[in-house]
Protein backbone atom coordinates (compact mmCIF):
# COMPACT_ATOMS: atom_id res chain seq x y z
CA UNK A 1 0.00 0.00 0.00
CA UNK A 2 1.01 3.40 -0.58
CA UNK A 3 1.30 5.96 1.81
CA UNK A 4 -0.53 9.52 1.69
CA UNK A 5 1.88 12.42 3.09
CA UNK A 6 -0.51 14.27 4.26
CA UNK A 7 -2.56 11.65 6.41
CA UNK A 8 -0.03 9.23 7.26
CA UNK A 9 -2.03 6.43 6.25
CA UNK A 10 -2.32 4.05 3.34
CA UNK A 11 -4.76 4.50 0.95
CA UNK A 12 -4.01 3.10 -2.43
CA UNK A 13 -2.74 -0.63 -3.00
CA UNK A 14 0.83 -0.05 -5.48
CA UNK A 15 0.21 -1.81 -8.42
CA UNK A 16 3.55 -3.18 -10.06
CA UNK A 17 3.33 -3.85 -13.51
CA UNK A 18 4.31 -7.73 -13.70
CA UNK A 19 7.46 -9.04 -15.67
CA UNK A 20 6.33 -10.59 -18.30
CA UNK A 21 4.72 -7.14 -19.29
CA UNK A 22 7.54 -4.94 -18.26
CA UNK A 23 9.67 -7.44 -20.83
CA UNK A 24 6.77 -6.91 -23.39
CA UNK A 25 7.03 -3.29 -23.11
CA UNK A 26 10.50 -2.99 -23.24
CA UNK A 27 10.52 -4.99 -26.83
CA UNK A 28 7.45 -2.70 -27.80
CA UNK A 29 9.77 -0.15 -27.62
CA UNK A 30 13.03 -1.50 -28.91
CA UNK A 31 10.82 -1.84 -32.38
CA UNK A 32 9.70 1.38 -31.92
CA UNK A 33 13.18 2.89 -32.48
CA UNK A 34 14.15 3.03 -36.01
CA UNK A 35 10.68 5.03 -36.90
CA UNK A 36 11.88 7.18 -34.09
CA UNK A 37 15.17 7.93 -35.38
CA UNK A 38 13.82 8.88 -38.59
CA UNK A 39 10.57 11.48 -37.38
CA UNK A 40 10.42 14.86 -36.97
CA UNK A 41 11.23 14.42 -33.12
CA UNK A 42 10.88 18.31 -31.95
CA UNK A 43 7.36 18.90 -32.75
CA UNK A 44 6.43 15.54 -31.20
CA UNK A 45 7.99 16.47 -28.08
CA UNK A 46 7.00 20.19 -28.10
CA UNK A 47 3.33 18.62 -27.91
CA UNK A 48 4.27 17.02 -25.07
CA UNK A 49 5.70 19.72 -22.98
CA UNK A 50 3.38 21.68 -23.69
CA UNK A 51 0.12 19.33 -22.76
CA UNK A 52 2.77 19.40 -18.85
CA UNK A 53 2.68 23.00 -18.65
CA UNK A 54 -1.75 22.85 -18.96
CA UNK A 55 -2.51 19.92 -17.38
CA UNK A 56 -4.40 20.28 -13.69
CA UNK A 57 -4.81 16.80 -13.34
CA UNK A 58 -1.19 15.99 -13.40
CA UNK A 59 -0.78 18.85 -11.24
CA UNK A 60 -3.14 17.32 -8.77
CA UNK A 61 -1.43 13.61 -8.79
CA UNK A 62 2.09 15.41 -8.10
CA UNK A 63 0.07 17.12 -4.84
CA UNK A 64 -1.51 13.93 -4.03
CA UNK A 65 1.90 12.19 -4.61
CA UNK A 66 3.76 14.50 -2.07
CA UNK A 67 1.51 16.86 -0.37
CA UNK A 68 3.27 20.01 -1.32
CA UNK A 69 1.89 22.42 -3.75
CA UNK A 70 4.52 25.37 -4.54
CA UNK A 71 6.94 22.91 -5.05
CA UNK A 72 4.71 20.85 -7.21
CA UNK A 73 3.88 23.94 -9.53
CA UNK A 74 7.30 25.02 -10.05
CA UNK A 75 8.23 20.98 -10.71
CA UNK A 76 5.86 21.42 -13.55
CA UNK A 77 7.09 24.47 -14.77
CA UNK A 78 10.71 22.95 -14.73
CA UNK A 79 9.41 20.17 -16.61
CA UNK A 80 7.80 22.15 -19.21
CA UNK A 81 10.83 24.25 -19.74
CA UNK A 82 13.92 21.80 -20.26
CA UNK A 83 11.15 19.60 -22.88
CA UNK A 84 11.43 23.52 -24.42
CA UNK A 85 14.93 23.47 -23.97
CA UNK A 86 16.19 20.30 -25.56
CA UNK A 87 14.02 20.53 -28.54
CA UNK A 88 15.60 23.76 -29.33
CA UNK A 89 19.36 22.58 -28.32
CA UNK A 90 18.89 19.35 -29.38
CA UNK A 91 19.26 19.64 -33.34
CA UNK A 92 22.84 21.69 -33.59
CA UNK A 93 23.87 19.01 -30.93
CA UNK A 94 23.08 15.78 -33.02
CA UNK A 95 24.41 17.30 -36.13
CA UNK A 96 27.45 14.92 -37.28
CA UNK A 97 30.79 16.57 -36.48
CA UNK A 98 32.44 17.93 -40.23
CA UNK A 99 34.96 15.83 -41.71
CA UNK A 100 39.21 16.27 -41.16
CA UNK A 101 41.83 15.18 -42.30
CA UNK A 102 43.67 12.57 -40.17
CA UNK A 103 47.21 12.32 -39.75
CA UNK A 104 47.63 9.84 -42.44
CA UNK A 105 48.61 10.99 -45.23
CA UNK A 106 45.45 10.33 -47.60
CA UNK A 107 42.88 9.68 -45.10
CA UNK A 108 39.61 11.56 -43.65
CA UNK A 109 38.10 10.86 -40.32
CA UNK A 110 33.78 11.13 -40.29
CA UNK A 111 31.21 10.04 -37.93
CA UNK A 112 27.51 9.73 -36.76
CA UNK A 113 26.13 8.56 -33.77
CA UNK A 114 23.87 5.94 -32.96
CA UNK A 115 21.31 6.21 -29.91
CA UNK A 116 20.73 3.29 -27.84
CA UNK A 117 17.69 1.40 -28.16
CA UNK A 118 15.96 1.58 -24.99
CA UNK A 119 17.10 3.84 -22.08
CA UNK A 120 15.84 2.37 -18.91
CA UNK A 121 15.42 5.37 -16.15
CA UNK A 122 14.60 4.11 -12.08
CA UNK A 123 13.40 7.72 -10.11
CA UNK A 124 13.02 8.71 -6.80
CA UNK A 125 9.90 10.30 -4.73
CA UNK A 126 11.25 13.49 -3.58
CA UNK A 127 10.56 15.39 -7.35
CA UNK A 128 8.71 12.50 -9.10
CA UNK A 129 7.99 14.18 -12.33
CA UNK A 130 11.00 15.97 -12.57
CA UNK A 131 14.02 13.34 -11.56
CA UNK A 132 11.26 10.69 -13.78
CA UNK A 133 11.80 13.14 -17.17
CA UNK A 134 15.28 15.01 -16.41
CA UNK A 135 16.74 12.24 -18.79
CA UNK A 136 14.51 10.92 -20.43
CA UNK A 137 13.56 13.99 -22.00
CA UNK A 138 17.15 14.20 -23.47
CA UNK A 139 17.44 10.73 -24.12
CA UNK A 140 14.68 10.99 -26.32
CA UNK A 141 15.52 14.00 -28.49
CA UNK A 142 18.34 11.65 -28.74
CA UNK A 143 16.32 9.17 -30.62
CA UNK A 144 16.26 6.56 -27.63
CA UNK A 145 12.85 4.86 -26.89
CA UNK A 146 12.58 5.47 -22.76
CA UNK A 147 11.30 3.02 -20.03
CA UNK A 148 10.65 5.10 -16.46
CA UNK A 149 9.83 3.50 -13.27
CA UNK A 150 9.30 5.85 -10.62
CA UNK A 151 9.73 5.45 -7.13
CA UNK A 152 6.89 3.00 -5.33
CA UNK A 153 6.37 5.48 -2.77
CA UNK A 154 5.16 8.75 -5.49
CA UNK A 155 3.27 6.77 -8.13
CA UNK A 156 -0.06 8.29 -8.79
CA UNK A 157 1.29 10.86 -11.39
CA UNK A 158 1.73 7.99 -13.67
CA UNK A 159 -1.45 7.68 -14.66
CA UNK A 160 -2.27 10.90 -15.77
CA UNK A 161 1.19 11.65 -17.10
CA UNK A 162 0.78 8.74 -19.77
CA UNK A 163 -2.66 9.97 -20.58
CA UNK A 164 -0.40 12.77 -22.03
CA UNK A 165 2.22 11.59 -24.02
CA UNK A 166 1.60 11.67 -28.10
CA UNK A 167 1.23 8.44 -29.77
CA UNK A 168 3.98 8.23 -31.82
CA UNK A 169 6.52 9.68 -28.65
CA UNK A 170 8.13 5.98 -27.40
CA UNK A 171 7.59 7.16 -23.40
CA UNK A 172 6.45 4.25 -21.51
CA UNK A 173 6.43 5.52 -17.40
CA UNK A 174 5.34 1.81 -15.31
CA UNK A 175 4.19 1.18 -11.47
CA UNK A 176 6.82 -0.37 -9.75
CA UNK A 177 8.84 -1.50 -6.97
CA UNK A 178 12.71 -2.38 -6.17
CA UNK A 179 12.11 -5.75 -8.03
CA UNK A 180 10.79 -4.04 -10.90
CA UNK A 181 13.15 -1.87 -11.44
CA UNK A 182 16.12 -4.42 -10.65
CA UNK A 183 14.03 -6.14 -13.75
CA UNK A 184 14.83 -3.15 -15.44
CA UNK A 185 18.15 -2.81 -15.67
CA UNK A 186 18.51 -6.39 -17.29
CA UNK A 187 16.49 -5.35 -19.88
CA UNK A 188 17.72 -1.63 -20.94
CA UNK A 189 20.78 -0.78 -23.12
CA UNK A 190 21.94 2.08 -20.58
CA UNK A 191 20.59 2.66 -17.42
CA UNK A 192 20.18 6.32 -15.54
CA UNK A 193 19.43 6.34 -11.63
CA UNK A 194 18.69 8.88 -8.87
CA UNK A 195 18.21 7.70 -5.05
CA UNK A 196 20.11 6.04 -2.42
CA UNK A 197 24.24 5.30 -2.69
CA UNK A 198 23.42 1.85 -1.53
CA UNK A 199 20.46 1.29 -4.34
CA UNK A 200 23.30 3.16 -6.59
CA UNK A 201 25.84 0.78 -5.80
CA UNK A 202 23.45 -2.03 -6.47
CA UNK A 203 22.15 -0.89 -9.33
CA UNK A 204 25.92 -0.43 -10.78
CA UNK A 205 26.82 -3.85 -9.95
CA UNK A 206 23.65 -4.91 -12.06
CA UNK A 207 24.60 -2.73 -14.91
CA UNK A 208 28.19 -4.30 -14.53
CA UNK A 209 26.45 -7.81 -15.07
CA UNK A 210 24.35 -6.64 -17.93
CA UNK A 211 27.45 -5.03 -19.65
CA UNK A 212 25.35 -1.53 -19.93
CA UNK A 213 26.43 1.59 -18.85
CA UNK A 214 25.18 3.32 -15.77
CA UNK A 215 24.65 6.93 -15.34
CA UNK A 216 24.16 7.33 -11.27
CA UNK A 217 23.25 10.68 -9.58
CA UNK A 218 23.12 9.66 -5.34
CA UNK A 219 23.13 11.22 -2.19
CA UNK A 220 24.62 14.77 -0.94
CA UNK A 221 25.58 16.14 1.61
CA UNK A 222 25.32 19.90 0.49
CA UNK A 223 27.99 23.00 2.37
CA UNK A 224 27.28 26.57 1.90
CA UNK A 225 30.16 28.62 2.92
CA UNK A 226 29.12 32.27 4.12
CA UNK A 227 32.57 34.66 4.35
CA UNK A 228 33.18 37.87 6.16
CA UNK A 229 31.89 40.72 3.95
CA UNK A 230 28.96 38.51 2.33
CA UNK A 231 25.83 40.01 2.44
CA UNK A 232 24.59 38.20 5.68
CA UNK A 233 20.97 38.65 5.17
CA UNK A 234 20.81 37.75 1.49
CA UNK A 235 23.12 34.77 2.39
CA UNK A 236 20.53 33.95 5.24
CA UNK A 237 17.56 33.86 2.84
CA UNK A 238 19.16 32.17 0.23
CA UNK A 239 20.44 29.13 2.24
CA UNK A 240 17.12 29.07 4.23
CA UNK A 241 15.52 28.62 0.80
CA UNK A 242 18.29 26.29 -0.42
CA UNK A 243 17.97 23.86 2.84
CA UNK A 244 14.27 23.86 3.53
CA UNK A 245 12.62 23.66 0.19
CA UNK A 246 10.87 20.66 -0.22
CA UNK A 247 11.17 20.00 3.24
CA UNK A 248 14.74 19.68 2.49
CA UNK A 249 14.30 16.49 0.53
CA UNK A 250 16.34 17.36 -2.25
CA UNK A 251 19.63 16.12 -2.72
CA UNK A 252 21.02 18.91 -3.47
CA UNK A 253 19.74 20.92 -0.57
CA UNK A 254 22.41 23.11 1.86
CA UNK A 255 22.35 20.25 4.79
CA UNK A 256 25.71 21.99 6.55
CA UNK A 257 26.17 25.94 7.02
CA UNK A 258 30.40 27.05 7.72
CA UNK A 259 30.20 30.99 8.70
CA UNK A 260 33.63 33.12 8.93
CA UNK A 261 34.11 33.52 13.07
CA UNK A 262 33.59 37.12 13.25
CA UNK A 263 30.01 36.95 11.54
CA UNK A 264 28.89 33.79 12.88
CA UNK A 265 26.68 35.03 15.53
CA UNK A 266 25.16 37.36 13.52
CA UNK A 267 24.30 34.88 10.73
CA UNK A 268 23.18 32.70 13.25
CA UNK A 269 20.47 35.06 14.04
CA UNK A 270 19.71 36.37 11.14
CA UNK A 271 19.04 32.55 9.52
CA UNK A 272 17.09 31.58 12.86
CA UNK A 273 14.79 34.64 12.96
CA UNK A 274 13.77 33.99 9.53
CA UNK A 275 13.32 30.34 9.48
CA UNK A 276 11.03 30.51 12.81
CA UNK A 277 8.76 33.11 10.55
CA UNK A 278 8.64 30.28 7.84
CA UNK A 279 5.42 27.79 8.66
CA UNK A 280 3.97 24.53 7.07
CA UNK A 281 1.79 24.21 4.50
CA UNK A 282 -1.07 22.97 6.66
CA UNK A 283 -1.12 26.05 8.22
CA UNK A 284 -0.50 28.04 5.01
CA UNK A 285 3.17 28.20 4.89
CA UNK A 286 5.65 26.69 2.20
CA UNK A 287 6.87 23.75 4.05
CA UNK A 288 5.57 20.69 3.08
CA UNK A 289 5.25 17.06 4.89
CA UNK A 290 8.30 14.04 5.04
CA UNK A 291 7.40 12.07 2.20
CA UNK A 292 9.52 9.03 1.92
CA UNK A 293 8.32 6.30 4.81
CA UNK A 294 10.43 6.49 7.47
CA UNK A 295 12.28 9.18 6.78
CA UNK A 296 10.76 11.70 9.84
CA UNK A 297 12.94 8.67 12.06
CA UNK A 298 16.51 9.32 10.84
CA UNK A 299 16.15 13.00 10.82
CA UNK A 300 14.48 12.87 14.69
CA UNK A 301 17.70 10.48 15.06
CA UNK A 302 19.59 13.24 13.40
CA UNK A 303 18.61 16.26 15.88
CA UNK A 304 18.54 14.04 19.08
CA UNK A 305 21.96 12.93 18.15
CA UNK A 306 23.14 16.48 17.40
CA UNK A 307 21.31 17.62 20.70
CA UNK A 308 22.79 14.90 22.80
CA UNK A 309 26.27 16.20 21.88
CA UNK A 310 25.86 19.49 22.59
CA UNK A 311 24.51 21.07 20.09
CA UNK A 312 22.05 23.92 20.32
CA UNK A 313 18.52 24.16 18.65
CA UNK A 314 17.57 27.66 17.92
CA UNK A 315 14.26 26.77 16.09
CA UNK A 316 12.19 23.80 15.54
CA UNK A 317 13.72 20.56 16.02
CA UNK A 318 11.19 18.60 16.77
CA UNK A 319 8.29 16.18 14.65
CA UNK A 320 5.32 17.20 14.74
CA UNK A 321 1.72 15.46 13.67
CA UNK A 322 -0.80 17.31 11.25
CA UNK A 323 -3.79 15.23 10.04
CA UNK A 324 -1.68 12.23 10.40
CA UNK A 325 0.93 13.35 8.67
CA UNK A 326 4.48 13.87 9.95
CA UNK A 327 6.28 17.50 9.90
CA UNK A 328 9.40 19.35 10.62
CA UNK A 329 9.43 23.16 11.03
CA UNK A 330 12.76 24.36 9.89
CA UNK A 331 15.46 24.07 12.04
CA UNK A 332 18.59 25.73 13.33
CA UNK A 333 21.60 24.14 15.13
CA UNK A 334 24.56 26.30 16.72
CA UNK A 335 27.63 24.58 18.19
CA UNK A 336 27.69 21.85 15.69
CA UNK A 337 30.78 19.63 15.04
CA UNK A 338 31.70 16.73 12.85
CA UNK A 339 31.34 14.15 15.81
CA UNK A 340 27.51 14.70 14.80
CA UNK A 341 25.48 12.64 11.97
CA UNK A 342 24.09 15.73 11.21
CA UNK A 343 27.05 17.06 9.85
CA UNK A 344 28.02 14.10 7.96
CA UNK A 345 25.33 11.97 7.11
CA UNK A 346 22.34 12.86 4.53
CA UNK A 347 19.13 14.10 6.88
CA UNK A 348 16.67 15.11 3.82
CA UNK A 349 14.89 17.49 6.00
CA UNK A 350 14.37 20.91 6.67
CA UNK A 351 18.15 20.90 9.37
CA UNK A 352 20.07 23.38 8.88
CA UNK A 353 23.15 22.88 11.44
CA UNK A 354 25.89 26.10 11.33
CA UNK A 355 29.28 25.81 12.74
CA UNK A 356 31.83 28.34 12.78
CA UNK A 357 35.07 28.38 11.26
CA UNK A 358 38.27 29.79 11.58
CA UNK A 359 38.62 31.25 7.77
CA UNK A 360 38.40 30.87 4.44
CA UNK A 361 40.62 27.47 4.50
CA UNK A 362 39.16 26.39 7.64
CA UNK A 363 35.95 26.26 5.59
CA UNK A 364 36.67 24.89 2.77
CA UNK A 365 38.54 21.78 4.97
CA UNK A 366 35.31 21.51 6.43
CA UNK A 367 33.58 21.72 2.97
CA UNK A 368 35.51 18.74 1.75
CA UNK A 369 35.66 16.67 4.63
CA UNK A 370 32.77 14.47 3.45
CA UNK A 371 31.99 11.24 1.75
CA UNK A 372 29.49 13.12 -0.85
CA UNK A 373 30.56 15.85 -3.61
CA UNK A 374 26.87 16.50 -5.39
CA UNK A 375 27.03 20.66 -5.34
CA UNK A 376 27.55 23.19 -2.51
CA UNK A 377 27.26 27.31 -1.90
CA UNK A 378 29.81 30.12 -1.49
CA UNK A 379 28.85 33.46 -0.39
CA UNK A 380 31.32 36.26 -0.30
CA UNK A 381 31.66 40.04 -0.35
CA UNK A 382 33.01 39.67 -3.37
CA UNK A 383 32.19 37.68 -7.17
CA UNK A 384 36.28 36.92 -7.08
CA UNK A 385 36.58 35.85 -3.16
CA UNK A 386 33.40 33.52 -4.01
CA UNK A 387 34.81 32.01 -7.29
CA UNK A 388 38.54 31.54 -5.83
CA UNK A 389 36.90 29.36 -2.62
CA UNK A 390 34.55 27.94 -5.06
CA UNK A 391 37.71 26.54 -7.33
CA UNK A 392 38.71 24.78 -4.23
CA UNK A 393 35.36 22.81 -3.09
CA UNK A 394 35.12 19.07 -4.22
CA UNK A 395 31.90 19.51 -5.82
CA UNK A 396 30.30 19.12 -8.78
CA UNK A 397 28.17 22.73 -8.77
CA UNK A 398 29.09 25.54 -6.84
CA UNK A 399 26.32 28.26 -6.66
CA UNK A 400 27.72 31.45 -5.76
CA UNK A 401 26.12 34.07 -4.13
CA UNK A 402 22.95 31.86 -4.14
CA UNK A 403 22.25 28.24 -2.94
CA UNK A 404 20.98 25.25 -4.37
CA UNK A 405 20.88 26.90 -8.19
CA UNK A 406 21.56 23.78 -9.49
CA UNK A 407 18.13 22.79 -8.90
CA UNK A 408 16.52 25.51 -11.33
CA UNK A 409 19.37 25.85 -13.57
CA UNK A 410 20.77 23.03 -16.20
CA UNK A 411 22.53 24.58 -18.28
CA UNK A 412 25.95 24.32 -16.29
CA UNK A 413 27.82 20.64 -16.98
CA UNK A 414 28.75 19.23 -14.10
CA UNK A 415 30.06 15.66 -12.38
CA UNK A 416 29.40 14.21 -9.29
CA UNK A 417 32.20 13.94 -7.00
CA UNK A 418 32.90 10.75 -4.46
CA UNK A 419 29.64 8.98 -3.50
CA UNK A 420 27.36 11.67 -4.83
CA UNK A 421 27.48 9.48 -8.30
CA UNK A 422 29.32 8.56 -11.85
CA UNK A 423 28.70 9.28 -15.32
CA UNK A 424 28.73 11.87 -17.71
CA UNK A 425 26.82 15.15 -16.86
CA UNK A 426 23.20 15.21 -16.11
CA UNK A 427 23.36 19.02 -16.80
CA UNK A 428 24.36 21.49 -19.76
CA UNK A 429 24.69 20.57 -23.48
CA UNK A 430 27.20 17.68 -23.08
CA UNK A 431 24.52 15.28 -21.14
CA UNK A 432 22.24 14.16 -24.67
CA UNK A 433 25.76 12.24 -25.39
CA UNK A 434 24.94 10.10 -22.42
CA UNK A 435 22.80 8.39 -25.21
CA UNK A 436 24.99 8.49 -27.78
CA UNK A 437 27.38 6.09 -28.97
CA UNK A 438 30.00 7.64 -31.56
CA UNK A 439 31.03 5.98 -34.58
CA UNK A 440 34.09 6.83 -36.54
CA UNK A 441 34.26 6.53 -40.27
CA UNK A 442 37.89 6.59 -41.41
CA UNK A 443 37.63 7.56 -45.61
CA UNK A 444 40.64 6.19 -47.45
CA UNK A 445 41.21 8.89 -50.32
CA UNK A 446 44.36 7.60 -51.32
CA UNK A 447 44.99 6.04 -55.44
CA UNK A 448 48.34 4.52 -54.49
CA UNK A 449 49.33 1.50 -53.07
CA UNK A 450 49.34 2.45 -49.01
CA UNK A 451 52.70 2.00 -47.30
CA UNK A 452 51.74 -0.05 -44.82
CA UNK A 453 50.37 -2.55 -46.91
CA UNK A 454 52.39 -6.09 -47.32
CA UNK A 455 54.55 -5.90 -49.97
CA UNK A 456 53.25 -6.49 -53.46
CA UNK A 457 53.66 -10.28 -54.53
CA UNK A 458 53.81 -9.63 -58.07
Amino acid sequence: MIRNPLTGRPDRPLAPVPPDRLAATAAELRALAPAWRAAGRGPVLTRFGQAIAADDDLLAALVADTGRVAESVLERQIVAGLVDRWVRAAPALLEPPAEFPASLPGVFVGGDAVPYDLVGVISPWNFPLLLGLIDAVPALAAGCPVLVKPSEVTPRFIEPLMRLVPDELPLRVVEGDGETGAALVGLADAVVFTGSVPTGRLVAEAAARAFVPAFLELGGKDPAIVLAGADLDRAASAVLWGGTANAGQSCQSIERVYVERPVHDEFLDLLAGKAAKVGLTCEGGPIGPIIGPGREDVIAAHLADAVAKGAVVHTGGTAERHGGGHWFRPAVLSRVDHSMLVMTEETFGPVLPVMAADDADHAVALANDSVYGLSAAVFAGSEERALAVAARIRAGAISVNGAALTALVHEGEKHSFRLSGLGGSRMGAASIGRFLRRRAFLVNRSHAADPWWHPSEE
